[in-house]
């Protein structure tokens, strides 16, 4: 059994580390509370090629392995997870579009989304539908050769940069079970009716926006849906969702690691009663577990990343999400623990860890959900414990 990364996979990491380190860290406190967008950020991961990393290299992409992809997300989010949205949810489109599509719609949009000319999101969510998306309203008519689209999205990151923006929609309102009449459809911006009506604040996850979505007698070309086939929305999402729960157990690592490091550096140079704090054995005892969870969130991270390679592994990734996000959450509650009155300060790293560090649990799906996920993967003898 080998636990180590390969050769590129290590060099990789360190590219990463480095671009994080160089471009993100210095400024991500001081721009997160100016409600600054990170443009330049954005350009910097266009320059190393990060906006293609689940588009096929025909296409112009990286075409990453699931680990890999998993590297991108735990450091970026090491540094500042919102940005991790930002490429985030275009990753999941692109996965989606590349998978899926026509090539007809490959050749058009995978090219400049694999540069960044193009950026992309991907519209679920809705007022009323969120983990349960075979609730969603939003339906799409066909009249002739396009589909008159009606309903309203929200949550959804990158809508004001999207284009285009892959929609999940009910072609058949009266299918049973629901999710047979699922379809995407792709909408470009700047299409009449499609209109972003306003950015959601949040307590964390900023850098990015998080919007609602309007859509009003959205005309759409036939030619825009995905695959060319109706009915097939759900299982479209559903395997483009098996990369995003690496995604988000990834970052989760990220964010426990850098309140890890925060909490190691704050404890050797903290000093009470004449000494560092790091020589208490009350301090010592919390830095021991968060070292110890953070390294078991990270193999737990990889092992999910890696069973993605073999076909499907809801099991795997839904453990992983559950176990990473949770130890996310503690690890940034016990680095403030460590920071004492100073980690509720903004003017430290770890009161914005911990607001980041709140979302991991629940986007994705809930974790209560995906519990119910795994099991069902257990009973099904699908993922294999011991």
């Amino acid at each position: 059994m080998d636990f180590q990364l390969d050769e590129d996979q290590r060099e990789f990491k360190a590219l990463l580390r480095q671009f994080v380190d160089n471009e993100i860290v210095p400024v991500a406190r001081e721009w997160e509370q100016a409600g600054r967008y990170p443009t330049e950020i954005v350009e910097g991961m266009k320059d190393m090629g990060l906006f293609g990393i689940t588009v096929p290299e025909e296409y112009g992409g990286l075409d990453l392995d699931p680990v890999a992809f998993a590297l991108v997300f735990e450091e970026i989010a090491r540094g500042w997870m919102g940005i991790a949205g930002i490429l985030g949810s275009h990753s999941l489109a692109c996965r989606l579009i590349s998978m899926h599509g026509t090539e007809e719609q490959k050749q058009k949009y995978l090219p400049d989304l694999a540069t960044g000319k193009r950026r992309t999101g991907i519209g679920l969510t809705e007022p009323d539908a969120g983990t349960d998306l075979q609730g969603i309203r939003t339906t799409a008519r066909l009249e002739g050769d396009h589909y008159v689209v009606n309903g309203a999205k929200m949550w959804i990151t990158n809508a004001r940069y999207a284009d285009p923006l892959p929609v999940l929609v009910k072609t058949d309102p009266t299918a049973s079970p629901a999710h047979k009449g699922m379809s995407v459809l792709l909408i470009e911006a700047g299409t009449p009716g499609f209109e972003v009506t306003k950015d959601i604040p949040k307590l964390g996850y900023k850098g990015t926006e998080s919007c609602e979505i309007l859509l009003d007698n959205v005309k759409v070309p036939v030619s825009q849906l995905v695959g060319g086939v109706e009915g097939r929305g759900m299982q479209q999402v559903l395997s483009a969702l098996e990369w995003g729960r690496v995604n988000i157990a990834a970052r989760s690592v990220g964010i426990a690691q850098r309140a890890h490091d925060e909490a190691l550096a704050y404890a050797q140079e903290r000093k009470a009663f004449g000494q560092p704090i790091s020589d208490f054995q009350a301090i010592q005892l919390k830095l021991g577990e968060l070292g110890t969870q953070v390294q078991a969130a990270r193999l737990m991270a990889y092992w999910a990343a890696d069973a993605v390679r073999s076909g499907r592994a809801d099991g795997a990734t839904g453990m992983a999400k559950i176990f990473c996000s949770e130890v996310a959450l503690q690890a940034a509650i016990d680095s403030m623990k460590v920071h004492g009155g100073y980690g509720y300060s903004t003017e430290f790293e770890v009161e914005r860890l911990y607001r980041d560090s709140i979302l991991m649990s629940i986007g994705e799906g809930t974790n209560d959900i995906l519990r119910t996920v795994v099991a069902k993967s257990l009973i099904k003898k699908e993922t294999i414990v011991g």
